[in-house]
């Protein structure tokens, strides 16, 4: 008989593929969402257990851990991130679950200048203290979902602009990265213990993606290499949370430096996905099918010129400013990854898939 599993945050960007590979595997699901939704009621239909609970709540999460034994843990994004963790590491524990598929960052570290990247370092290391659990860590770079915030630009007027110089990703599809955690999640034996970071096929320069850009909405797509402060007016302008524009920035500039580029491309997603990963022309022909914004017509091209002008107006946000003002953790003399010699000796290329150091602490070693 399959195990039952929990999947957290379920109409999320990687708890939603997560749930429906799943049920699509005849597993028995209990989805866990914030609010009732239509991704909460596609996967209803689909046969899952809808859970509406509050993550924050451990009565919350020890009511839906109750009868299960496999779980895939992913956090929203937001500034209580630890908390999280902590309460469902200790619901888990205290439920004796046999494994714990976990969402990571490839940045995570505890000295990075961003306060969420160093709260899932913690959130690592306390997950790696349960006692009664195994646990396996999905830690993707930036995926390819992160290209597409700024698609009705793309699409309407043939700008890609971000703040990415000339740097290299291999980006994998949120697909691709549920095949992964799904792959653990139904057989977890092999995997436990270990770090797995999924990528695409192919390193890509944002000159690369543009001319991808360009084949898929059959018009000249422009790569614009803005600033920064370019960037926070745009995601300003697109209505993104405030916490979420502030760490975006690291990101960028992590991407910049070159940090997803290191030990890219792999076969994690051939060898524990049990396919190819997607490329980025399948994954731009996916969004285009499914977001509005992206079909070309006179309406939506006035709408993306209309974004480009409140963008242009909009004031540079404040980041540091914002992070004051919500009391976030700072710490003095931060580094980014590829600046820190113990996330560098903990990325080697070496394995992909397998048991890896973790910053500051010991090898981790594969359970029997």
């Amino acid at each position: 008989m399959k195990p039952k599993i929990l999947v957290t945050s379920a109409a999320g960007n990687t708890g939603f593929p997560v749930a429906k590979q799943l049920l699509e595997k005849g597993h028995e699901v209990r989805a866990f969402v914030h609010r009732p939704s239509g991704r909460a009621e596609q996967l209803r239909k689909a046969g899952a257990e809808i859970f509406t609970g509050n993550m924050l709540d451990i009565r919350d999460v020890r009511r839906a851990l109750a009868g299960v034994q496999r779980a895939y843990y992913a956090a929203p994004v937001a500034p209580n991130h630890l908390h999280t963790g902590v309460i469902f590491a200790a619901a888990a524990n205290e439920a004796r679950l046999e494994t714990v598929t976990k969402m990571t960052q490839w940045f995570s570290q505890p000295v990075h200048p961003s306060f969420y990247t160093r709260e899932h370092w913690l959130t690592d290391e306390v997950m790696a203290w349960m006692p009664n659990v195994d646990v396996v860590t999905i830690n993707p770079s930036i995926f390819a979902d992160f290209y597409f915030y700024l698609l009705a630009p793309i699409a309407q007027l043939g700008m890609f602009a971000m703040p990415l110089g000339d740097s290299l990703n291999a980006p994998p599809s949120k697909e691709d990265m549920a095949r992964v955690a799904v792959g653990t999640l139904a057989d977890p034996a092999a995997h436990v213990g270990k770090y797995l970071r999924p990528t695409g096929p192919a390193l890509l320069s944002p000159t690369d993606m543009a001319e991808i850009f360009s084949k898929v909405f059959e018009r000249r797509v422009k790569y614009m290499n803005v600033s920064h402060n370019m960037f926070l007016k745009a995601a300003t302008a697109l209505g993104l949370p405030p916490f979420a524009i502030s760490q975006a920035r690291f990101y960028n500039e992590e991407h910049q430096r070159g940090a997803p580029a290191l030990n890219a491309p792999n076969d994690v997603v051939r060898e524990v996905g049990g396919r190819e990963p997607e490329d980025f022309e399948t994954i731009a022909r996916r969004y285009k099918a499914e977001r509005p914004e992206a079909v070309q017509s006179f309406g939506n091209k006035l709408r993306a010129l209309a974004f480009f002008a409140r963008m242009v107006l909009t004031p540079t946000p404040d980041m540091e400013r914002y992070e004051r003002g919500q009391n976030h953790a700072a710490i003095e003399n931060p580094a980014y990854s590829m600046e820190t010699r113990e996330w560098l000796a903990s990325h080697e290329p070496q394995a992909a898939i397998g048991p890896r150091a973790k910053v500051g602490s010991a090898p981790l070693q594969a359970s029997a």
